[in-house]
């Protein structure tokens, strides 16, 4: 095969999507070394992905076949909006093994590189753009601009980056319906996008995102209703590992056939999912407090 195959699915719910972009993944992807393949691992499966979700917030939202839980879920959300920011390292200090960046950190900080435990209070970088802050008030005052976007690359530091964001852009729009209502529309691009191991996390967390941090500011500001309109994916490398190829059949896979789909999906709105959920956040903050002491 000379051509990376270029896949696209749908779906109504998050869990849909995602289950239909696996197992589209797992039929027609194109199998590829990768630079992190240890000695004897199995060539991994690889695609340019595009996934539409056509209503974000619909259950059933959570697709059980993800190597986390409901607790995992929570605490990807958060540092989404920006409780391990602080976990970034000091690129001055070799000895620093800090995380080189978090998505929010490049979102809400773009440009800034130094140690930042303030980011309002210490000067960092040549420059630092509230990327969030921008796209928020472009949409209340124009909704149906174009230029609503967010990026997270930043070539001085990234080309030579062993582990350099996967998130590219977030591109919103705003489409006003008969009754007066906003609907936020997103395109996300990720330059590559683990299948198995994080992409599920990661819609799940953008999806929350887009919810209440930029739906619901703009809402607040413009007067108005937003509501999250569709959720269009991009991976240009959407891939699993060869060294999970067994455990995403054994856990998905190999039972499509033999369960329903309600087996291997769960509604967020279940009082149960919603309580454990919930109950995790006291206890991630209390894992950053830990963090934060070492």
């Amino acid at each position: 095969m000379d051509s990376i195959p270029v896949l696209h699915v749908e779906g109504e719910s998050l869990a849909e999507a995602y289950e239909k972009a696996l197992v589209a993944l797992y039929e027609n992807g194109a199998r590829f070394r990768t630079q992190y393949d240890k000695p004897g691992d199995p060539l991994s499966l690889d695609s340019t992905m595009n996934i539409t979700v056509h209503n974000p917030l619909a259950e059933p939202m959570i697709h059980k076949a993800f190597p986390g839980g409901i607790e995992d879920l929570r605490e990807y959300v958060m540092e989404l909006q920006g409780a391990k920011d602080h976990w970034v390292k000091n690129m001055n200090d070799p000895a620093d093994t800090r995380w080189e960046y978090t998505y929010h950190g490049r979102l809400a900080h773009y440009g800034a590189w130094k140690e930042i435990r303030d980011y309002e209070s210490v000067e960092s970088g040549l420059f630092n753009i509230n990327q969030i802050e921008a796209v928020i008030g472009k949409l209340v005052r124009q909704p149906f601009t174009r230029q609503a976007q967010m990026i997270t690359w930043m070539p001085n530091m990234d080309l030579d980056c062993y582990d350099p964001p996967c998130l590219q852009s977030i591109w919103y729009r705003i489409n006003e319906d008969e009754q007066g209502v906003w609907w936020l529309n997103c395109n996300i691009r990720f330059r590559s996008n683990d299948a198995w191991g994080a992409n599920f996390m990661n819609m799940f967390g953008f999806v929350l995102f887009n919810r209440d941090v930029i739906a619901a500011e703009v809402g607040r500001r413009a007067g108005r209703t937003v509501k999250l309109a569709r959720l269009n994916w991009q991976a240009d490398s959407y891939h699993i590992y060869g060294k999970d190829l067994d455990a995403a059949r054994q856990r998905l896979f190999d039972r499509i056939k033999t369960t329903p789909f309600s087996d291997r999906v769960y509604h967020f709105s279940d009082p149960m999912i919603r309580e454990i959920y919930n109950e995790a956040e006291a206890v991630v903050k209390e894992k950053i407090r830990e963090f934060d002491a070492r």
